[in-house]
């Protein structure tokens, strides 16, 4: 059986936004070389490898890949890849869906939002906090004053398979200007900072959403994600240990605008019995279905 390729755009409210994501369902034995090189091929921020036949544990064993390296996390790929198995795969499971990936294994389910469009979720894995970062640094690696950073706010370090680092960003009109330069961030990476950086700010496009987020992330160069799953899982963990939320927070995250693939990320975060509990959700529609030669 050959391997089949899908190519799905994830956080995605129409065809051709969101974020694109390459999914191969394995028909073949594809070695890890081989699966680095369809990654590159595919050019996207991540594509996933997914085994067709359940483990012991019911999980698909799940692989990603960005274009220069293999992950053990990340948010839109875990979305995708289960839109695929229960739409091609398993089209008569209306129940969650397991994904076994290095972290562990990841849930994702299916609910319908109010104009009865399915979106997919999945629960984040349980994220650490690390190291602070001065505010001057990152401005500068931002291309960005002191005054643009909100350092009433901590700049912060996040890891759950993956580490980013948490950007408060004062306005909108900063946000925009922002950019990362590798070079201005070397000496945060010599301290162990990754460059894999989030910003948010509160001022929003569209006045129906609460913030408004960039990801910007190191793979052969820097590159831009227009929705980021992972980055708004940490987001979550962020704000429930920094705004003393105590209610569930049920927040709408738009992303993409500055690469031209509008995108709407959903983010639940609640503290249950003590612990938090994080969940992010969000549209996918399918725009290319083949199969590998």
């Amino acid at each position: 059986m050959k391997s089949l390729y899908f190519v799905v755009d994830v956080f995605a409210q129409a065809r051709y936004s969101g974020n694109q994501l390459a999914v191969v369902v394995t028909g073949e034995n594809i070695q890890h070389e081989q699966m680095q090189k369809i990654a590159l091929e595919a050019n996207f921020s991540e594509t996933t490898f997914v085994d067709p036949v359940q483990e012991a544990d019911a999980g698909y064993l799940t692989r990603i890949f960005t274009p220069a390296r293999e992950i053990s996390f990340a948010g839109h790929p875990i979305l995708g890849t289960a839109w695929v198995i229960r739409k091609y795969l398993e089209p008569e499971n209306e129940g969650p869906l397991l994904l076994d990936l290095p972290v562990g294994q990841i849930e994702a389910t299916f609910e319908q939002n109010g104009a009865g469009d399915e979106v997919v979720w999945f629960t984040a894995p349980t994220a650490s906090f690390g190291a602070v970062c001065e505010c001057s640094p990152i401005a500068e690696a931002l291309g960005l004053s002191e005054d643009d950073i909100d350092c009433t706010k901590p700049v912060q370090q996040m890891t759950a398979g993956v580490s980013v680092l948490i950007v408060p960003v004062k306005t909108l009109e900063a946000l925009r200007h922002s950019r990362l330069d590798l070079e201005a961030y070397r000496p945060l990476l010599d301290l162990g900072f990754p460059p894999l950086v989030y910003l948010y700010c509160s001022e929003t496009y569209d006045e129906r959403n609460d913030f408004c987020v960039r990801f910007f992330f190191e793979a052969g160069g820097v590159r831009e994600d227009p929705a980021t799953g992972n980055g708004a899982a940490f987001f979550g963990a962020y704000l429930l240990r920094y705004s003393k939320a105590e209610a569930t927070q049920e927040l709408r995250l738009e992303q993409g605008h500055a690469v031209n693939r509008p995108s709407l990320i959903l983010l639940s975060a609640e503290m249950r019995d003590g612990k938090p509990v994080v969940r992010v959700g969000g549209g996918v529609i399918t725009t290319i279905k083949g199969q590998l030669l």
